[in-house]
């Protein structure tokens, strides 16, 4: 199945950046603007507490099951937002690395952020994402 996403990656920056600096998606593709991922369990209870990692691993799980249930894989991602309760950058990084390893060779455009506090009780990890697929 033909996919909506084509990255962007430019040759005019940084090289070290960890994803592409762009994404386009025809007019016709429906995009698939998703709620922020958070790390809680099935019960509603805050996953991993106190880990970064463990708390961005769960919420990259969440991200898929909606990916899923609105039509959508990872493939079809075409930019998220990473949000750290922290403002230790050791912390901001040790979330992105899971995320971005969860994606692999799909490297969509992304912004890391380090806010003061999440919504839930322990949270420390939300990830925001939008999708875009072209419908049979």
């Amino acid at each position: 199945m033909p996919r909506a996403v084509t990255l962007i990656r430019s040759t005019s920056l940084s090289d070290v950046a960890e994803y592409a600096y762009a994404a386009t998606a025809p007019a016709e593709a429906r995009l698939i603007f998703l709620a922020g991922a958070c790390p809680l369990n099935e019960d509603g209870s805050t996953a991993a507490v106190g880990d970064y990692a463990g708390q961005a691993a769960k919420a990259f799980e969440n991200m898929r099951t909606a990916l899923t249930d609105a039509g959508a894989s990872l493939e079809d991602v075409i930019s998220t937002r990473v949000l750290v309760a922290s403002s230790r950058q050791e912390d901001l990084v040790a979330a992105w690395g899971v995320v971005r390893a969860g994606f692999g060779d799909h490297d969509a455009p992304s912004t890391l952020l380090g806010v003061t506090v999440l919504g839930y009780y322990d949270q420390l990890v939300e990830i925001e994402a939008v999708a875009a697929v072209l419908d049979d």
